[in-house]
């Protein structure tokens, strides 16, 4: 089920390829220019009975609801609640250990904070306050000076930018909750959750929320289950802010629309259009990221364009051959990509079911990618 796709045809194309190639089972891809949209369209099954991936599916977006937690931090420093440079440890004592003191809010966002390590005790369904306090007694990384060597944080930081924003908030709501109301319904994304999701709207919702599969080849297919065992109702409600994201992906574009037009969509002021700039700024230019192997470039919570030209190609996570030097967003492990190019005034966000592999996963991102462009003739 889709509207009309007829001004993305090759990037269509690239998206049924995948299906042939045993890459994922469906997807859906969301694009609009100047505010207009030019696709919203989803293609191949959501679930291995073959129920139809639709554009109202609740698809898992994985790491790219990570600039989610960014908004969140900029929102309260526009209340005056914290600044970047604050170390964290001012406002969560007891984080302050195990060489951690001098690591800020900035480093957090620019993952040069030096505690990629999930604790060995923990489980992901774990209470929130089990979670954070042993993120908060993990060591330093070794050889590790924050700010001055990067290498991405899957979780362990993103936890601590929640309760960041738990301990901050004048209602002291939980990170989905401070989401849901201060970003997501604001923004009309009425259908999108990070964690934190009732049994009843579970139930509501049905055959509408997606899945993830790790091996679409295997009969039948393997879905993705990092909370093996747990049910599927207390999966969709456990909160991992830099990775429980799920909604249509269409609403994720309105985030990013939100952020091209100056923190501002459909008369709702979401962040100041400054604070979008700061955010989106490159922040960490030219560091080599020790998780991904790779140099990257980075604004505040966001993965902002390789500066270096050369280096765009081979990019982990990239937004393909003609995405402009002003271009940020963040991608999902092996199955998402959401991003804006302001030059071109264009959103993208798309996710593929299906997680292959990360080399045919880089391989299938800077295609979709890059057919977005060609097909909308900006290259």
């Amino acid at each position: 089920m889709s509207t009309d796709a007829s001004h993305l045809p090759h990037t269509v194309s690239e998206l049924h390829h995948g299906i042939e190639r045993g890459l994922h089972l469906g997807a859906q891809l969301y694009v609009s220019i100047a505010g207009d949209v030019a696709a919203d369209v989803a293609v191949g099954a959501s679930r291995a009975d073959g129920t139809p991936l639709t554009t109202d599916t609740l698809n898992l977006w994985m790491s790219s609801v990570k600039p989610l937690a960014a908004v969140a931090v900029a929102q309260l420093v526009e209340r005056g609640k914290l600044s970047y440079d604050d170390r964290v440890a001012q406002h969560v004592p007891e984080f302050a250990v195990n060489g951690k003191d001098a690591i800020t809010v900035r480093h957090l966002l620019t993952h040069t904070g030096g505690f990629r390590q999930w604790p060995a005790k923990l489980e992901l369904d774990d209470r929130w306050d089990t979670i954070i306090q042993q993120i908060c007694a993990t060591r330093l990384e070794h050889d590790w000076t924050p700010g001055e060597k990067a290498g991405y944080h899957p979780r362990t930081s993103w936890f601590i930018l929640g309760e960041l924003a738990r301990r901050l908030d004048d209602h002291h709501r939980g990170f989905d909750r401070y989401a849901r109301e201060e970003i997501f319904l604001p923004l009309g994304m009425n259908d999108c959750w990070v964690g934190g999701m009732p049994p009843e709207d579970y139930a509501a919702y049905g055959a509408r929320i997606g899945a993830t599969f790790e091996d679409i080849l295997e009969d039948p297919p393997e879905e993705h289950d990092p909370m093996e065992g747990v049910p599927d109702e207390r999966k969709v409600a456990s909160v991992h802010p830099g990775a429980s994201g799920r909604g249509p992906v269409r609403e994720l574009g309105r985030f990013y629309e939100m952020l091209m037009r100056g923190g501002e969509r459909d008369g709702s002021r979401v962040l100041r259009a400054e604070s979008i700039s700061e955010l989106t700024r490159p922040q960490r230019v030219g560091m080599y990221d020790h998780t991904f192997k790779h140099a990257m470039d980075w604004g505040l919570g966001f993965i902002v364009n390789l500066q270096d030209e050369k280096g765009r190609a081979t990019m982990p996570y990239g937004y393909g051959a003609h995405a402009s030097s002003r271009t940020f967003g963040h991608s999902g492990a092996e199955s998402s990509c959401a991003f804006c190019d302001p030059e071109h005034e264009l959103v993208v966000a798309w996710v593929c079911n299906g997680m292959p592999g990360d080399e045919q996963h880089q391989e299938r991102q800077r295609a979709i990618n890059t057919a977005i462009y060609e097909d909308l003739e900006i290259s």
